[in-house]
C-alpha cells in the first residue's frame, strides 16, 4: 500500500523519533548532522538521535514517501558533496500536522484535569 492509499492519521501516533525528525524537516531541507543538531538544539540536549537510529529511520521516511532526497545541494559551494539532503514531501506534512493535533488535543485534555505542573500556559506559550 502506497502512502497515497492511507490517511495521514493511519500513520500516528508517531514514535518520538520519526516526530522530532518531521519537525526538524517542518521549516528546512536538512542533511543527517544537521536534523540530529536542530533536534538537539530544539530539545535543549534531552533528546539525542543516534547515526544508526536516524539513518534507519530515514531510510523508512523515505520509503514511506514522508519525505525525500533533493536532488541538488542547497548550496554546493559551502557544502561537503557526499551529503545527502531530506524535505517534507506534502504528504510528510499532513501526517505531521496530524501529530501535532493529536498531541495538542492530549496536551489541552491534561489541561482540563489541572495535570500539568506549576503554570500551565507556559506549555501553550512557550514562556515560564
Amino acid at each position: 500500500m502506497t502512502q497515497t492509499d492511507r490517511s495521514p492519521e493511519s500513520f500516528l501516533p508517531l514514535s518520538y523519533v520519526v516526530f522530532h525528525i518531521l519537525l526538524a524537516l517542518a521549516d528546512d531541507a536538512r542533511h543527517g548532522y544537521g536534523i540530529m543538531s536542530e533536534v538537539e538544539q530544539r530539545t535543549e540536549g534531552k533528546v539525542h538521535l543516534a547515526p544508526g537510529t536516524l539513518y534507519g529511520a530515514i531510510k523508512r521516511l523515505l520509503k514511506q514517501g514522508l519525505i525525500e532526497e533533493l536532488g541538488e545541494r542547497p548550496n554546493p559551494e559551502l557544502d561537503d558533496e557526499r551529503r545527502r539532503y531530506y524535505r517534507l514531501t506534502e504528504f510528510g506534512q499532513k501526517v505531521l500536522q496530524a501529530e501535532v493535533e493529536r498531541l495538542g488535543s492530549m496536551l489541552w485534555q491534561a489541561m482540563a484535569k489541572q495535570m500539568l505542573p506549576g503554570n500551565s500556559t507556559r506549555f501553550v506559550t512557550g514562556s515560564g
